[in-house]
């Protein structure tokens, strides 16, 4: 029998001989089990960590774990045999959870335990408040240690990864860039003729057109040519938009 069922199956006869109310019984076995729960969900975070699996980043980080509580109303049987697993559809990262579920006892049972992880490493944090389309300089962004998980959107690492580009949106002071939040600087508005470049081995041909939306480098954009035929091309850094082939 293992440590757990022994010390339930105590409480419960305790309770008997001393004629403690039921419901009183009840929450003492729960919060033995509980314990117990939460000890088995640890040992499995520890090792989970260990093994490297909570970070989906290449860059090592410094990892963190919060081990949340089960919902104390919870009236769990005893179990012999619990596993810990990780639901389809969630990762060790951030706000998640994990599964416990009982495989061994007088009755089975699914639990989840909220689970916070936290994993520290070096990005950039806005030193002031950056409105939408300003063109970012160095100055306006200082390394820090960061929580990474803090938010889905992973961070931008590299400074040539936010150096000289726009800002998506308004962003405010203490920061951290992430993905999403910058973009190519625009080369040209909506309606702006634009040059279109097409071509092949050993050839190329230009011609001109009017691009349909603002376009920024590496941007996908499509162009009205003078015949009227519309066309797909993507922003080179000179502005011109060069035909998918």
């Amino acid at each position: 029998m293992s440590i757990a069922r022994r010390v339930a199956v105590s409480v419960a006869t305790f309770c008997r001989k001393q004629g403690v109310l039921a419901a009183a019984c009840a929450l003492a076995a729960v919060s033995v089990h509980a314990q117990s729960v939460e000890q088995v969900s640890q040992q499995w975070l520890n090792n989970a960590l260990a093994q490297g699996s909570a970070s989906p980043q290449e860059m090592p980080l410094r990892l963190e774990v919060e081990l949340g509580r089960l919902d104390p109303r919870l009236n769990l049987a005893p179990c012999a045999r619990m596993e810990p697993y990780l639901p389809n559809g969630s990762k060790l990262w951030g706000r998640t959870r994990i599964g416990i579920r009982c495989l061994e006892g007088s009755r089975l049972w699914n639990v989840f335990m909220p689970v916070t992880v936290k994993a520290w490493g070096p990005a950039w944090v806005l030193t002031n408040n950056v409105t939408l389309g300003d063109v970012l300089a160095p100055q306006d962004a200082m390394q820090s240690e960061v929580d990474w998980a803090a938010e889905t959107a992973a961070v931008i690492a590299l400074p040539d990864d936010w150096v000289g580009q726009s800002a998506a949106r308004s962003l405010s002071s203490g920061q951290t860039l992430r993905q999403g939040m910058v973009r190519a600087p625009q080369l040209f508005k909506a309606g702006s003729p634009v040059k279109v470049v097409a071509g092949g081995s050993g050839f190329q041909v230009t011609s001109s057109g009017q691009a349909l939306s603002a376009g920024g480098q590496g941007q996908a954009v499509r162009v009205r040519m003078d015949n009227g035929r519309i066309v797909s091309g993507t922003v080179n850094a000179r502005g011109e938009v060069v035909v998918n082939q």
